[in-house]
């Protein structure tokens, strides 16, 4: 049985195709980063590439040139700006199935340049001839493998780019095969252990690549062995470990192994496990057999996941500790504590674990070093860089990683090397005196054992003549200001500058100078500065000169009114600002707040800008709020100068809200409360309100207080005349002559010290209850004036004409009635009540005495002379005298009525409405004999009943309905005859028969009632008629003819025959006899 299924399953997971993509792609993190480029920095390229150098590295952080670049058609949109190429998108690591139906693999290369760059590949660093092996093909920068082979295919890949302005090489990606093979077909041999000894059952996996999961089938598929203390599967090695051996372990176990990538199945040849029969195995101490390495190196951010297993017997307990630190919190124990996990590892989880298994025949521990390391991240980049021939070039990459990286630089994708004018130390390159043949491509590599980062920049060489953009300058200043004329060309290398002023070399004086930037400065400038100025450019390549048209203006002066300026809440203010200005020139002006531009739109129309002259514009300001305070500035401007007035607003207001409230003593009915002043907003504070608020209080309540005015200079206040025992926070607003403020923060929440009770029930009344009953009830006392804990109510009482009071302790806060028997007083006794109150602190007020009336109690007497009489066979009319007047009056009645042969508890009753003292009793019996009894209530209770009547319903009505019904119609009359009814023995004889005429779509229906089984119909009004017939006995009314549908017509006279009714739910049956159409139709 298990060889046949394990071959079916075999024959299963062998045949199954392929579920996986035939290429699947790791795709790498990436990031990028920008600094200042050195020299003249043209644009920011910061290409960034990286690579991962093993398999397990494939999930690193990698810089994306794709990302870098998406800005790059931003500046360089002019396709006549040439420039080195830039990688768009690089080659990822791929796996390929060697089982996969798509026989090809796609890496992926991309780059921009201008002109447009032509692309190489290299594999394992030899270039590849798509010319000479026809199984590579290249689509722009892609390299598609068609029958990739693993034996010539596997490597490293590079994509190169090439145009005439440089080379560039991107990432390392790395191309694997995925296969899974199968296990030796030789048969394994059987494994025989003594009972309690501890056993490893080695799986020895078939080739494979990349990794492989394992599990194992016990005796049959899929009946997989589960893990737990005692078994344990190694995801290292495969092999199925049992500490302590069992019998219900003896049988076959088969190895199966699942390749990651390509979901592939392959099972091992069956190994069977037997006990020895020569003893059992004693207890031994445990023995590690598999755990996790000495040394375990781990990348940033993946999981890590650490072994430890052992034999013995008893089962060994595992534990697990950091040494010189604590096991991280995220950390998670899975298998029975075997194996543990650690999500997301930073560089502080590194440090040395240890494993100990122990039984209580010893222990063992084994320990391993975890090491986190970093793939390569850049701090710093390169940039693309301008120079003039001769300057010096100085580029610096950094780059973070676990180990440390190295640096080495390439230019047009060869190794760079330091020489005579070349300096590369470490992640800096330095050229001195640059060439034009020191253009190109430079990259940078930073590199750990783990992988490679590239940066990438283009190093540009000028050669130009000076020029100027543009060569006109015309410029404008004003008397008494310094004015600065610019000389600034483009030229490569850097040319030599000289000034004139008209045909003439300029002279150079205190007044008149040039900075070391060829910049000319005139300070203090006059009219007499006036003209054109020209400045001279000349390098190798060619000259080149600009005209600076100077003209000096009259200076720019304004003049803001008012410059402090006070207003309340509310008014509106304006403020005008003049500017004097030379006449040819036009002045623009801009209003500003505390330095900040007017938004005229957005200030809810307080602010409106008025030009009333050429030179003249104000400010109104409408409806002014506290937040308008502040410094307003005009800016008047003409194409000369620039002159900034500016002006005070202050706005006085209401107070703002008061500083922390504090309660700095606290009795029964005061607080002595504190606060600090709050802005008065430039009016002085007048008078301090108090509010306080409870859990009783409408929200905030003004309180109060002793002064009975609390001034503008105080600072403290008591608020009085509060409720004992009550919880209440505090509030202060403040007030001028301007308005009241806002409120300040509330205190705390303080309660109020205990008092006894000030305030006694109210609306003290009662009466009713039982007999010799005397209750009283009032409305409780909120507990906002309880004053205290412990709270309850005295009730004091005493019979009319008597002295002493009676009193008696409610403890319930929430109590409102009380309730005294005694059974010598009579109904309705007159009393003197009152009711106090108390607390801990001590007894409180009395209510005023009222008088209350003990209970009248419930009904004394039965009612009398009950009678009841049949009226059908469902239907007992019942009728009695109410009781002598007295205490204890009915407010009503309840008739209890039950069969003879059952008991009285079984029965059904009835209340009649209000004081009636008759009911008819519905919905009985035929021919039953029933027992009665009337009782009468009140609000108290029920009364004795009265002694039981019989009644005996009449038997039920005829069941059989009249049939055969024949009729003969002459002009209005309708002549109606039918078979008579016949009773059975246990129904009512009949007495005669009730005819229904209902004249068809009309709801009344006319009655004619015979003691004959015939009647004669006036059918007054032509249309159609329902008639129906129903036999008529002492018991009630019988069940219903079949109905018969009648259409008058006049002048003929006709005969009709028996009827049957025909009637489904879809059809009626219609006939049609002579003139009249008669329809039998289902009863009502």
């Amino acid at each position: 049985m298990f060889n046949y299924n394990w071959q079916r399953f075999c024959t299963a997971v062998g045949g199954r195709s392929a579920s996986f993509a035939a290429v699947l792609r790791l795709k790498q993190d990436s990031s990028s980063s920008q600094s200042a480029s050195r020299g003249r920095a043209r644009h920011d390229r910061g290409v960034g590439s990286s690579t991962a150098l093993d398999w397990p590295a494939l999930s690193g952080p990698h810089l994306s040139a794709r990302s870098v670049h998406s800005s790059l058609g931003e500046y360089r949109s002019e396709e006549s700006v040439e420039f080195g190429p830039a990688f768009l998108q690089e080659p990822d690591d791929a796996i390929f199935a060697l089982d996969s139906d798509e026989k090809k693999v796609v890496m992926n290369c991309e780059a921009r340049g201008n002109p447009p760059p032509t692309y190489r590949w290299l594999i394992n660093g030899t270039e590849v001839d798509v010319s000479v092996d026809f199984r590579y093909t290249l689509v722009d920068g892609t390299l598609i493998i068609t029958s990739p082979s693993k034996e010539s295919d596997l490597g490293r890949y590079q994509c190169r780019a090439d145009n005439s302005l440089g080379s560039v090489v991107s990432r390392e990606a790395l191309l694997r095969f995925a296969y899974l093979g199968n296990f030796s077909g030789r048969t394994r041999g059987g494994v025989s252990v003594r009972e309690g000894q501890g056993v490893v059952l080695m799986c020895t996996p078939p080739p494979h690549s990349p990794e492989i999961t394992y599990s194992w089938v016990f005796n049959e598929f899929p009946s997989f062995v589960a893990e737990d203390s005692r078994r344990f599967i190694s995801q290292e090695t495969g092999n199925l470990y049992i500490s302590k051996v069992q019998p219900s372990d003896v049988g076959s176990y088969i190895c199966l192994v699942k390749n990651t990538a390509t979901n592939a199945r392959v099972l091992s040849p069956p190994t069977p496990l037997t006990l020895k029969t020569d003893g059992v195995m004693g207890e031994y101490e445990p023995k590690i057999e598999v755990h996790f390495p000495v040394t375990v190196t781990a990348a940033k951010g993946v999981t890590v996941r650490l072994e430890c297993f052992a034999l013995g017997n008893p089962v060994p307990t595992i534990t697990w500790r950091k040494m010189n630190g604590n096991i991280p919190k995220k950390a998670r124990l899975r298998k029975s504590q075997a194996l543990l996990e650690i999500p997301n590892i930073q560089l502080e989880d590194s440090g040395t674990y240890e494993c100990k298994a122990e039984n209580p025949r010893g222990g063992n521990a084994f320990r391993g070093q975890l090491q986190v390391y970093t793939y390569p991240q850049w701090i710093r980049m390169i940039n693309d860089t301008e120079l003039d021939s001769g300057e010096q070039l100085q580029w610096e990459c950094k780059a973070a990683g676990k180990p440390r990286p190295t640096y080495r630089w390439l230019r047009n994708g060869v190794p760079l090397l330091s020489q005579s004018r070349v300096e590369t130390v470490s992640g800096e390159l330095l050229i001195h005196g640059v060439r034009q043949a020191d253009s190109g491509m430079y990259q940078c590599v930073a590199e750990n054992k783990y992988g490679a980062v590239y940066s990438s920049a283009e190093l540009k060489i000028l050669a130009s003549a000076p020029s100027f953009q543009p060569s006109h300058v015309r410029l404008i200043a004003t008397v008494g200001r310094d004015v600065s004329l610019e000389c600034k060309p483009r030229a490569s290398p850097r040319a030599t500058i000289t000034w004139r002023k008209g045909d003439r070399r300029l002279q150079t004086n205190k007044r008149i100078m040039v900075l070391r930037n060829n910049t000319l400065r005139i300070v203090n400038s006059s009219r007499a500065d006036e003209g054109t100025y020209m400045c001279w450019a000349e390098n190798p390549f060619g000259t080149a000169e600009r005209a600076i048209m100077l003209s000096v203006k009259e200076p720019l002066r304004v003049e803001l009114s008012p410059t402090r300026v006070e207003v309340s809440v509310g008014e509106s203010v304006v403020l005008s600002c003049k500017a004097s200005h030379d006449p040819s020139l036009d002045v623009s002006f801009l209003w500003l707040r505390n330095r900040n531009p007017l938004n005229f739109q957005q200030e809810g129309g307080h602010f409106e800008y008025i030009r009333t002259q050429s030179s003249t514009a104000d400010l109104m300001i409408r409806s002014i709020l506290l937040k308008h305070a502040g410094r307003y500035g005009c800016q008047a401007q003409t194409s000369a100068d620039t002159v900034y007035a500016e002006a005070e607003l202050q706005v006085r207001g209401p107070p703002g809200p008061p500083g922390v409230v504090i309660v700095e003593e606290i009795t029964d009915i005061t607080a002595t409360l504190s606060w600090s002043r709050g802005v008065d907003n430039h009016s002085p504070i007048s008078a301090y309100n108090l509010q306080a608020r409870s859990p009783f209080s409408l929200g905030w309540q003004t309180v109060k207080t002793d002064p009975e005015t609390v001034t503008g200079d105080m600072e403290s206040a008591m608020a009085v005349q509060l409720n004992p025992w009550v919880e209440y926070e505090f509030r202060v607003v403040a007030s001028n002559a301007i308005g009241t403020g806002d409120p300040s923060a509330p205190s705390r929440v303080v309660r109020t010290k205990e008092a006894v009770p000030s305030v006694a029930p109210a609306n003290v009344s009662g009466g009713s209850g039982r007999r010799h009953e005397l209750v009283i009830s009032w409305e409780p006392v909120s507990e906002e004036f309880q004053n205290g804990e412990g709270f309850g109510y005295i009730v004091a009482f005493r019979a009319n004409g008597t002295r002493g009071w009676k009193e008696k302790m409610v403890t319930s806060a929430d109590s409102t009635t009380f309730k005294y028997r005694d059974e010598t007083f009579p109904p309705l006794t007159p009393f003197e009540v009152k009711v106090g109150v108390y607390n801990n602190k001590g007894d409180g007020p009395f209510s005023n005495v009222v008088t209350v009336y003990s209970a009248e109690g419930e009904p004394r007497e039965a009612p009398s002379e009950v009678k009841a009489a049949s009226l059908s066979s469902s239907e007992i009319q019942v009728a009695w005298k109410p009781p002598n007047p007295g205490p204890g009056r009915p407010w009503g009645y309840e008739v209890n009525y039950w069969k003879d042969m059952e008991q009285e508890e079984s029965g059904e009753k009835v209340k009649p409405p209000g004081n009636k003292t008759s009911v008819l009793l519905r919905g009985l019996e035929g021919n039953t004999l029933y027992r009665i009894t009337v009782k009468g209530y009140n609000n108290i209770g029920q009364g004795p009943p009265s002694s039981a009547v019989s009644a005996k319903t009449k038997k039920s009505p005829p069941s059989q309905p009249p049939s055969n019904l024949m009729w003969i119609q002459e002009g209005d009359n309708v002549s109606l005859g039918w078979e008579p009814v016949k009773s059975l023995t246990n129904e009512s004889h009949v007495l005669g028969y009730k005819v229904l005429l209902r004249q068809e779509g009309r709801s009344h229906s006319q009655v004619i009632e015979t003691h004959n089984p015939s009647a004669v119909l006036s059918l007054t009004e032509r249309g159609a008629y329902i008639i129906e017939v129903r036999a008529v006995s002492e018991g009630g009314v019988g069940t219903a003819s079949a109905q018969i549908r009648v259409l008058t017509s006049s002048g003929v006279r006709v005969k009709s025959g028996q009827w049957s009714v025909h009637s489904t739910v879809c059809s009626s049956v219609w006939t049609v006899l002579f003139l009249t159409t008669l329809v039998p139709l289902a009863p009502w």
